[in-house]
């Protein structure tokens, strides 16, 4: 295998082909590449998955079927199979007590050999009980009296096909032997107030754990292992963050006078936290370094407040400001609720999306081009090549997961200086999560509501009493109300879930008429805005969709959210759909309407929604249940796959780690220290290729 420029001599054993390891030929190295392991390196950052716990006892009668057992037996008569798919038999006793040892397929010449008949032999594995006579099915081990015993505790590594623990032990073995001497990366105040040993030392013990404490993330061999992991990624990240910094912004200083109109005709002050955001927002405008900032706010937060006040300190020195959201809705919708509060300030607003053509578009574009646009709000047609501005100074990108980071670049070549970069999420994301997968921007977090948001009633109740729920809702439209009935997610894709809603649709049109409209992600876009047009004017008061209106959809007069088969949807989804009640004065109520029997991961997302209307609360449990991945959406998470580290468990260590990678960039910016370049060898063990570029070109 070549190694590339630039590693260190000492890691090239580390990263030959796997197959120079004893044992490891063509079928195991494949067998390996199933797993992503190619190195040697690969293996040694795999740590066993589970242990056994191999009891030693004297004599058979002492075993406590079915448990792991290690004893010396002295073998007796052989059953070979009478007939094909028959097992093996091998009769063995202590002189007090018989056990039969099975085996299936078994090579005459092996079991002999293995097991001549008068010889005494160690076995070891799991003992049960066959028709009341104690058999053991495979031992793990079968040796002489003079060999070493099995160790009381052993290691269990996850396997595929075509490996067994003893190849995968033994190749490990010789893996950890070809670890170079190194120095220690992680600050020394850091090691001695955790008691974490050296890293030779903690591979060695994480691949000999002698209890099941030891295979816990909280075992400080493995706590020191996942924070290497960790540290090398956080300091990826600020070394990502260095080079952002050094792409010099423009300072955007406003004088606040467009601000204050807005805040004044508001009916209430902003919360602290929207005051906090916009402050800390302002701040990096006003510096010559390029803003990277992440804010994130619950469902009904007021993140469009802070969004269109960040867009008027552009506005205030000279520039614009552009706001992109993932679809036409939620762009035509964040238009209209900008519009008042561009009114306000005496600023023009414009929204372009794909759907504007011929003439209009071209007047839009010469108005962009010119200045006379001051905010636009836009969706993907924002990135077309005719689209110019006069001085972009701000990109505000909403529902960052459903933008790429090309499509990021592609924005800031939009400004004759790339502009500032504002990034909101409605997706409460784990402070752990936030951490590894925006840990390159600096952070704002809405943590309070406005006043004026109503609670919202969630209430559990099965889909056998559909007939009650649907008299309930007559009874709330025949006094003014509107509601949403969202349907069932039938599996991924679109086609079958369009069906269950077009059904839906069809049988409470036959309850109640006109008043009911349809909205997919099918439909042709005029379609579907006609549709929220009506229920937004009051002229249809149920809105029967898909999951289309996640995100964003804003009818303050809707106070009613029916969601089918609630069982079905993710905890973050749940939390989103019925954060469009609840936007208006009057009182709102959620219904879950799930199909019995309940499972248990459906039961505990439920009763936790029933339960609490904290995102934050919902995204840790959330976090604990499914797991990182699924949390952001494996697809776009971007998330690193950490070998040994484990997010839920070890957020804390996250923390920890951003704070140190930072600090220690600051005190050496060119990593020379004997610490610095300790760093960068663990940057090449954790095969941080971007940093390591990042650092030579530093």
């Amino acid at each position: 295998m070549t190694q590339p420029k630039g590693r260190p001599p000492a890691l090239f054993p580390l990263f030959s082909d796997v197959d120079t390891l004893p044992g490891i030929g063509p079928k195991g190295r494949a067998a390996l590449a199933q797993m992503g392991i190619e190195r040697p390196r690969d293996l040694i950052l795999t740590l066993p998955a589970s242990g056994v716990i191999r009891r030693r006892i004297a004599r058979i009668g002492d075993a406590r079927p079915p448990e792991i057992v290690t004893l010396a037996v002295t073998v007796g008569r052989h059953f070979p199979p009478p007939s094909r798919g028959r097992p093996w038999r091998v009769q063995c006793g202590d002189g007090a007590g018989d056990m039969t040892l099975v085996f299936f397929h078994p090579r005459k010449e092996w079991i002999e050999s293995q097991l001549p008949t008068g010889a005494r032999r160690i076995v070891s594995g799991r003992i049960e009980l066959f028709d009341g006579l104690a058999q053991m099915v495979h031992p793990d081990h079968i040796q002489k009296e003079d060999e070493p015993l099995p160790p009381e505790f052993e290691a269990v590594y996850p396997l595929s096909a075509g490996l067994t623990q003893r190849a995968m032990t033994k190749a490990i073995a010789a893996a950890l032997t070809r670890l170079p001497p190194v120095h220690e990366w992680i600050d020394p105040q850091l090691v001695a107030q955790r008691g974490w040993p050296d890293l030779a030392v903690a591979l060695r013990q994480a691949h000999d754990p002698q209890s099941m404490h030891d295979l816990s993330p909280d075992a400080p061999a493995r706590a020191r292992l996942a924070y290497d992991e960790f540290l090398a990624h956080q300091m990826t990240l600020a070394l990502v963050r260095r080079e952002r910094r050094r792409l010099k912004g423009r300072p955007s200083r406003g004088a606040g006078t467009l601000r204050r109109a807005v805040l004044d005709g508001l009916p209430w002050p902003p919360t602290g936290a929207q005051r906090r955001a916009v402050d800390e927002i302002a701040a990096d405008m006003a510096s010559d370094q390029r803003m990277n900032r992440l804010l994130q706010g619950d469902v009904g937060s007021g993140k469009t407040l802070v969004a269109m006040l960040a867009a008027l300190i552009a506005v205030e020195a000279g520039g614009q400001a552009v706001l992109m959201a993932p679809t036409e809705i939620l762009a035509r919708q964040h238009a209209r609720a900008l519009e008042p509060l561009a009114r306000a300030a005496g600023i023009r607003l414009a929204a372009l999306t794909g759907r504007d053509k011929g003439d209009l578009r071209a007047q839009l574009l010469e108005d962009l081009a010119l200045g006379r646009i001051d905010v636009l709000v836009g969706t993907h047609a924002v990135f077309q090549k005719d689209v110019h501005f006069h001085d972009l100074r701000l990109a505000i990108i909403d529902e960052q997961h459903r933008f790429g980071v090309a499509q990021r670049l592609e924005l800031s070549a939009k400004g004759q200086v790339p502009p500032d970069m504002l990034i909101m999420t409605a997706t409460p994301i784990p402070r752990s999560l936030a951490l590894t997968q925006y840990g390159d921007l600096d952070i704002s977090v809405l943590d309070e509501k406005p006043p004026g948001r109503q609670p919202i009633t969630t209430v559990m109740i099965s889909d056998q009493r559909l007939d009650e729920v649907t008299a309930r809702l007559r009874r709330v439209l025949d006094q003014g109300a509107r509601a949403y009935w969202v349907c069932p997610l039938v599996d991924e894709s679109e086609v079958s879930d369009l069906t269950a809603a077009e059904a839906r649709f069809q049988s409470l049109r036959a309850h109640f008429g006109d008043a009911v409209r349809l909205v997919h992600g099918q439909m042709p876009p005029d379609q579907r805005d006609a549709a929220m047009a009506d229920f937004a004017s009051g002229r249809a008061q149920l809105l029967v969709a898909t999951t289309v209106i996640e995100v964003g959809v804003d009818v303050p007069q809707a106070t009613i959210m029916v969601i089918e088969r609630a069982e079905s949807f993710g905890l973050a989804q749940l939390h989103q759909l019925r954060g469009r009640v609840g936007r208006g004065q009057g009182a709102s109520t959620c219904l879950l309407m799930y199909h019995p029997p309940l499972n248990d991961s459906g039961a505990q997302r439920l009763t936790t929604l029933r339960d609490t209307d904290d995102g934050f609360r919902i995204a840790e449990v959330d976090l604990t249940m499914r797991g990182a991945g699924d949390v952001i959406g494996t697809a776009q998470s971007g998330l690193p796959r950490f070998r040994i580290a484990d997010l839920e468990h070890q957020a804390g260590l996250m923390a920890v780690a951003r704070q140190d990678a930072r600090t220690l960039l600051d005190r050496d910016p060119g990593l020379e220290s004997q610490r610095g370049q300790a760093i960068r060898l663990l940057m090449w063990l954790m095969s941080q290729d971007e940093a390591i570029r990042l650092i030579s070109v530093g």
